[in-house]
Order: structure tokens, then sequence, then C-alpha cells
């Protein structure tokens, strides 16, 4: 099978260079346009000729014109040349203005706990943006499914380090109950309160805590309840259950409105960073640049620095 890509030897300028001769009439004003000397012009239409193996123009001593091969020729080059140029504009425009559609991609628990009320906000920001989120624990391609954006979580679940991984916000797992209940003022006291055990305690049995100074925590507990995720874990806590581990960035919303509040807030579980991960970095395309930073700003400043 012939590549055509092969036949025309890749030149575009060659292919300017014909439809030029074609809409200006003679080589020397076809020159003139293109900023070429006539010889240029000459040579670059016989490697155009040579390449496809028939003639495009019939030559005299004072004009050219087309052949009925080189008419059919010119008609579908310039029409593919305008598509092509129309297809560099659009790519342009997308490094540039922040429009098109944004295919994001979160964990399950940033997807259902965090993620609604921002991309609302991002949204009514920039309406021109289109958004799909896939909430999904697996950790998705991003080239094989066309995904502009992944958010994901240290440590363990990093794609392919050949993306540009860009810190968005660091965050630490801590306890949390609803509000209006006896809460305990030491690690030591938490054998006292029913408990939920979420993912990062699956199958434990020892909860172990550390404060600001570095100090450990350690005991053993009997939960509850158990929930393999926290998103679950959020809804059950909002509800009374008792006393559960969340990533603070999960459980800000909740605690912001007054449906949970800090077990003992000077200590935590274990700490982590979410991360940004894009194809393009720098040069990925406006949408995702500024939903990148949208979120940087959403969540920078109340995350935890540690």
């Amino acid at each position: 099978m012939v590549n055509e890509t092969e036949t025309l030897g890749g030149s575009l300028e060659d292919l300017h260079a014909f439809c030029a001769v074609i809409e200006f009439g003679t080589l020397s004003a076809a020159a003139r346009e293109r900023g070429e000397t006539k010889g240029s012009i000459s040579r670059r239409l016989s490697r155009l000729e040579q390449r496809l193996g028939v003639a495009l123009l019939a030559r005299t001593p004072r004009s050219v014109s087309a052949t009925e091969e080189g008419t059919a020729f010119y008609l579908k080059t310039r029409d593919a040349l305008a598509l092509l140029a129309d297809a560099s504009a659009s790519a342009r425009a997308a490094q540039d203005v922040p429009a098109g559609h944004l295919r994001l991609t979160t964990p399950v628990d940033l997807g259902v706990g965090v993620m609604p009320p921002l991309l609302t906000a991002f949204h009514a920001l920039y309406p021109q943006i289109t958004i799909e989120l896939l909430a999904t624990d697996a950790p998705l391609d991003l080239s094989a499914h066309r995904i502009d954006l992944a958010l994901r979580a240290t440590p363990g679940n990093l794609p392919d380090m050949n993306y540009r991984a860009s810190a968005l916000a660091h965050f630490r797992i801590q306890l949390y109950a609803a509000p209006d209940q006896p809460l305990p003022e030491h690690p030591s006291e938490l054998g006292d309160y029913p408990l939920l055990a979420s993912r990062e305690l699956s199958g434990a049995t020892t909860l172990e805590l550390e404060d600001e100074r570095g100090r450990r925590s350690a005991l053993t507990v009997r939960p509850v309840m158990r929930t393999n995720d926290f998103a679950s874990a959020l809804q059950l806590l909002r509800h009374g259950v008792g006393i559960g581990p969340l990533p603070d960035l999960i459980a800000r919303e909740s605690v912001a409105r007054g449906e949970l509040v800090q077990v003992l807030p000077h200590w935590h579980l274990s700490r982590g960073t979410l991360f940004a991960i894009s194809l393009g970095g720098a040069q990925a395309p406006a949408r995702v640049r500024v939903f990148r930073e949208f979120l940087r700003q959403q969540l920078g400043p109340d995350s935890h620095t540690g």
C-alpha cells in the first residue's frame, strides 16, 4: 500500500508553492507572494510532479496553466491546506484560550467527597469548558483513556513518572466525629469510644497516631463498624456512628458546615500529598493549566504543610 506522505515527501512548502502558482497565475507572482525566488518555486513544482509521477502544470515561455490532473489536485490540496491551517490555529488557541472538553479522573473518595463543589465553582468561572469526571481507584493510563488530568495521592499509586506530577496539596488523615457527643482528650482514651475503621485501618487492630512533635501513641481497638472507602466513612461519621479517620481534604467541607468535628486535632494517623498528573506539563492545553491552578488555589491554602 502506497504511503501518501512518502509520495509527497512530506513537504508542505511544495504544496503551498503549487497552490500559489495556480492562484496568482505565474511563477514570478507566486515567488513574490511566498518570499522566494522564481527558481526556488520552479524547483518545488518539479519536485512535486516527480514525486507524484504526473504533470500538474503546462508551461510556456510566458505562462503556466494547470493540467486537468493539476486542477483536480489543486482543488483537493487547497481544501486540505485550509483544514490543516484551521487545525493549527485551533491547537494554538488551545494553548492560550481555556475552552474545550476537560477529561478528569480521581479516586472515588475524592470524586464523591471533594470534587462536586469544586467542579461546580470551576464551571461557573469557565463555562466554556465542559467537564467529564471519571471517579475510579484504578490508575488509568492517561494516553490510552484520553485523560487530560489525573488526581492521585501518595504513596504507591502514581503512574509512570514520565508524566508531569504537580503537587497540589498536602493532607493528613485525622480522626473525626459528629458534634454534640463526648470526645476523648488523649489517644489512650479512644478504646472507650465507638470507632469506625476505614481504608487505612482495614484488617488492623492497632491504631497508631502521631502528634505535631513527633510523639507516637498506639493502642488496640475493636471497631464497631468497618468500611473500605472514605466516601462511605464520611457519611457514616456524619450520621453519628462514632469516631473514625478521614483525610482532611475530604472532611473539611463537613467540618465547615458543622456536620463533623475534629477529634484529637493535634494528632494524625498519616499524611500524604495530592498530585495533579498530566501528559503535557507546561505544554498542556489552557483548560488543563487553569484547572490545575484552580485546584491548587482551592486546596492549597487549607492544606497541612507539616
